[in-house]
């Protein structure tokens, strides 16, 4: 059982002891530390707070547990209920809102939840802010409201539509076209919020959908990660009902995955690449990554006549990394789309419309559109971190050994060989430190990430 306390958020298992899991006094606590810092940060007594939840079991309690301590401390709540991450952050916006929690813990398995945490754009908050909440949660120094002065609570059920309505009033989103096209899909919403907003999404541009896990229950039929070896059935039943392709997203919709008309992984990595395609071969611009992210968008990037450019892991990287250098595209090669026309955060919805509208202009299979693309070939691998193992010390270790190779330490350690990488980190979301290579070929790949596990627990038992 664990609790992660980080500048993205408060994540962890549910029961417990307080302090070591997500149990009821700890969301009190930091829901009191965001309340306190979004007080100061408005300079309202009163400021207005956006929350949604993902489906997970968990979600109604914790919601209630953040939510009347919010109004404890005075603040008016936007709930939305049942929502996802992209949606929560634009309903900060449209709503004028002071801040937004999202109550989900993404693709982390059912006995996990977590608060994300917004500011008044609807993005997440930087390493300062999120330092001064968890400074102030550890201090305990909290000033609740008297009766007269308790918040609010307005009830917006509809923000799902109006997120839809966003995406097709999109420049970039050919409705027309795709309409004529006749596709028909299955989508895999996890039994979370995703199973609500993707198929009303495509329906509502002419496709067919075949639900699969579409009913919000929380009741997650396999592992939430949108990976390869969680999503047989969505495979299975894209060649079962002769789909066009497959639809895939993590419980709180900002992860989008795709399987192609064979029942094939399109590979997630290859959904930021499809997209910013899309978008460059409309707009000339640059793009941004993550570092664990496939080299495949350099190259479609520099293809385009952009620059292409990488962010340390992490929303609040990619997104302060895409401003700096005025993309017009950007993301994380876990499937996340991040598209300023809509907004800051990544949001499988806008990834949707964009994967939907270059198939109507390439006249492709989904196939063949991947087979258009520079092969790459990633393996995702993790160890799970002992109490106390000295991280740092050890990724300080690897990189001593590769110093004379092109090491970036931004972010862990990623070392960058001629013709493949290895990105080794810390999870800022699971007790792990995570090796992601790159290839030219699976095995070259997957060979790669083995050879760096072994260095990393060798040097592991090194320092035991």
């Amino acid at each position: 059982m664990t609790l992660i306390k980080s500048i993205s958020g408060i994540r962890g298992t549910i029961g417990g002891a307080p302090g070591d899991n997500l149990t009821p006094l700890d969301a009190v606590k930091f829901a009191s530390a965001y309340a306190l810092w979004i007080k100061e940060n408005s300079g309202k007594a009163a400021p207005k707070v956006v929350i949604g939840r993902d489906a997970r079991l968990s979600g109604s309690m914790i919601q209630a547990l953040v939510q009347n301590t919010l109004i404890g401390m005075g603040c008016h709540i936007v709930d939305l209920g049942l929502s996802t991450t992209p949606t929560v952050e634009l309903a900060v916006t449209h709503e004028h809102a002071d801040g937004g929690i999202i109550l989900t813990a993404s693709h982390n398995p059912k006995q996990w939840n977590a608060l994300k945490l917004l500011n008044s754009k609807g993005e997440f908050l930087d390493g300062a802010e999120g330092q001064k909440i968890l400074d102030s949660a550890d201090k305990e120094d909290f000033n609740y409201s008297e009766v007269d002065d308790l918040g609010k609570v307005q009830c917006i059920d509809d923000y799902i539509d109006r997120h839809i309505q966003m995406v097709l009033d999109m420049p970039v989103t050919q409705i027309d076209a795709i309409k004529a096209a006749g596709f028909k899909v299955v989508v895999d919403g996890v039994n979370s919020t995703g199973g609500i907003a993707i198929p009303a999404l495509c329906r509502a541009l002419g496709v067919e959908v075949v639900e699969l896990y579409c009913e919000p229950t929380g009741l997650f039929p396999h592992n939430p990660e949108p990976l390869k070896e969680h999503l047989g059935d969505l495979c299975e039943a894209v060649k079962e009902h002769k789909a066009d392709f497959g639809i895939t997203v993590d419980p709180d919709v900002d992860r989008l995955a795709f399987v192609d008309e064979n029942g094939e992984m399109f590979g997630e990595e290859y959904t930021l690449v499809a997209c910013a395609d899309y978008i460059l071969g409309h707009q000339k611009g640059n793009t941004v990554s993550n570092l664990s992210s496939s080299r495949a968008l350099r190259d479609v990037t520099e293809k385009h006549g952009g620059m292409y450019f990488t962010a340390a892991v992490g929303e609040v990287n990619v997104v302060q990394k895409m401003k700096d250098k005025e993309a017009v595209i950007g993301g994380e090669g876990n499937g996340g789309i991040i598209y300023p026309e809509s907004h800051y955060g990544r949001d499988a919805l806008v990834g949707v419309a964009m994967f939907l509208s270059l198939l109507t202009e390439k006249k492709m299979k989904v196939s063949e559109l991947k087979a258009s693309y520079p092969s790459y070939f990633m393996s995702k691998k993790k160890v799970q971190l002992v109490k106390g193992m000295p991280v740092d010390a050890i990724l300080a270790a690897i990189h001593a050994t590769y110093v004379s190779e092109e090491v970036t330490s931004i972010d862990g350690i990623k070392i960058d060989f001629a013709d493949r990488w290895v990105h080794m980190r810390k999870s800022n979301t699971e007790p792990i430190i995570r090796i992601y290579t790159e290839a030219p070929t699976q095995q070259t790949a997957d060979d790669l990430a083995l050879r760096f596990i072994a260095e990393l627990e060798e040097i592991a038992q090194q320092h035991a």
